[in-house]
């Protein structure tokens, strides 16, 4: 490949994802700063991204996606499990399914108690403020105007008003902000969307400043390695175009890359453990033991049933039908386009004697062929999935060539721990207690998984383990802390080495109660403010 010359900047953004897009946004409102985003996807401007309910093609699109799968495990009977990343401006925000939950106060209460000051849910409540447009107005725990929209579902399903009632009836309290003084009880999920358009980091952060002279984009533009002169990193290595370039850091290179590619980044430019290292034949720059390790995330199973003596939202996805949703959307953003892939969502303790809810459930009245994401089925059904929220198993992510196109061995060791495995048992009975409650028992038919011959114990964690997948939800992988693991500070600075600050998904020490989005924002607004004062 051609080696072209290089070029300078003040901050150079390693991957254009939602912390990479709050950075470019934020820092380059200091006119002074230039800045250069470097994203290995491209444009987000797409259907498939703009229409909510187009997750289900960008799923498994690699135009959109890295289409990662994990390595197979013994803890979920050896299957290895597809594992999508986004790929493209906005990065996993272009092609998830836009839930906006921040989690409890007890996460972020954690990560200071860890020894991370500035961390506590009073210290990071502010930045998710800051970033908030909610559509529902201002309160003491939301903010308006901001880059990040957030709104209610518009449409609520006859289905998800049943569940919700029948969730009740079995004690659970009605929540209407999830996001607010408690997370515990039922609600509506808070969605990322505006007008019935997906409302990525791309969409609030990037391209209302995208004519800044200061804010220099290339998308289709893989980082290949970190450069460092000593002990400070002074730039980047990446192809564009099909030439390899190089870009110089006066200040800072900021690796925004995501909880997989952040960390083989970094193992690509001898950042990491020697054992992992030299094996593949990469020279040891700087030995940080972390790099990788303590992958964690979300790992979900579903109870689904058929639905009779009504109809479900299976029904309004074929036909002529599909085609008066398609025009719904286009001229009215409404209709099931409009929808995020879960309705509704219950926060319980699965056991008295915890503080918080530890199990998260999604309802949608509809349900998938492959029992995850893609074609509904024929006929009507509707689904409950659960997740443990703070799961005990752990995981890594690690090279396993110098080849920077090939993808790591991600291995998240999914329901290594007993209590997870306990947890997951739990949560798929109440999974059927929802399902049959007075409320939709009149509309729940056959169980279509696992089926009523999945009774015990050891069958339903069977079942969990030979049908559950990842929630899309991973972190971890560069570490916030001090500890001989962490591999960044409480400010993301890369411990051993100037010049280098990790700002995503990956830093954070323990995986929040929710879905991770809204608090990679939080991580990157935090960031960004750092960044300002520091330089």
């Amino acid at each position: 490949m051609v080696q072209e010359g290089s070029e300078t900047h003040d901050f150079i953004i390693v991957g254009a994802g939602s912390a990479g897009c709050v950075l470019a946004n934020r820092l380059t409102e200091r006119s002074a700063l230039s800045v250069l985003v470097l994203e290995a996807g491209g444009s987000d401007r797409h259907p498939y991204i703009r229409a909510p309910a187009g997750f289900m093609k960008t799923f498994d699109h690699p135009r959109f996606n890295w289409c990662y799968a994990t390595a197979p495990s013994p803890t979920i009977k050896d299957r290895s499990i597809f594992f999508p990343r986004g790929k493209v401006l906005g990065g996993s925000s272009s092609i998830s399914g836009h839930l906006y939950v921040r989690g409890q106060a007890l996460d972020y209460n954690g990560w200071a108690q860890l020894g991370n000051a500035g961390w506590s849910y009073d210290d990071v409540l502010p930045y998710f403020i800051k970033s908030e447009d909610r559509a529902n107005g201002a309160n003491t725990f939301h903010g308006t105007g901001g880059p990040q929209h957030v709104s209610e579902l518009p449409e609520r399903h006859h289905l998800c008003e049943k569940f919700v009632s029948g969730a009740k009836s079995l004690g659970l309290p009605p929540n209407p902000d999830y996001n607010g003084s408690t997370q515990e009880g039922v609600a509506y999920y808070q969605r990322m969307i505006r007008g019935g358009r997906r409302h990525s980091a791309a969409v609030g952060f990037l391209h209302p400043v995208r004519n800044r002279p200061n804010l220099h984009l290339k998308t289709q533009a893989h980082v290949e390695k970190i450069e460092t002169t000593g002990r400070r990193v002074t730039g980047v290595t990446y192809t564009h175009q099909g030439k390899r370039r190089t870009g110089r850091a006066k200040s800072a290179v900021l690796l925004c890359a995501g909880t997989i590619n952040s960390p083989q980044v970094l193992q690509l430019s001898g950042i990491g453990a020697p054992s992992l290292l030299e094996p593949n034949n990469i020279p040891v720059i700087h030995p940080l033991e972390g790099v990788g390790e303590r992958l964690q995330d979300h790992y979900v199973a579903r109870v689904s049933r058929r639905v009779i003596h009504t109809k479900s939202l299976n029904h309004r996805s074929r036909g002529p039908r599909m085609v008066l949703e398609t025009l719904n959307w286009l001229f009215r953003g409404r209709g099931l386009l409009s929808f995020s892939p879960a309705h509704v969502g219950v926060f319980l303790r699965s056991q008295n004697d915890l503080e918080t809810p530890d199990l998260q459930f999604v309802f949608t009245p509809a349900s998938y062929r492959a029992g995850i994401v893609g074609g509904l089925h024929s006929f009507a059904g509707m689904t409950c999935g659960v997740c443990q929220m703070r799961p005990e198993s752990r995981g890594f992510v690690r090279i396993n060539s110098p080849n920077p196109s090939q993808a790591p061995v991600i291995q998240p060791n999914y329901l290594q721990a007993e209590e997870d495995r306990d947890a997951i048992i739990r949560g798929l009975k109440w999974c059927r207690e929802f399902l049959n409650t007075p409320d939709l028992a009149p509309f729940a038919g056959d169980e279509i998984q696992p089926g009523l011959d999945c009774q015990s114990d050891a069958e339903i964690l069977a079942y969990a383990q030979t049908h559950g997948s990842t929630m899309f939800h991973p972190v971890g992988t560069c570490r916030m802390g001090s500890d001989s693991l962490a591999v960044v500070d409480d400010r993301l600075r890369l411990r051993g080495l100037e010049g280098l600050r990790v700002i995503d998904a990956s830093i954070m020490p323990t995986l929040v109660s929710a879905n991770t989005n809204a608090a990679t924002l939080m991580i990157a607004e935090k960031g960004a403010d750092m960044l300002l004062m520091d330089y």
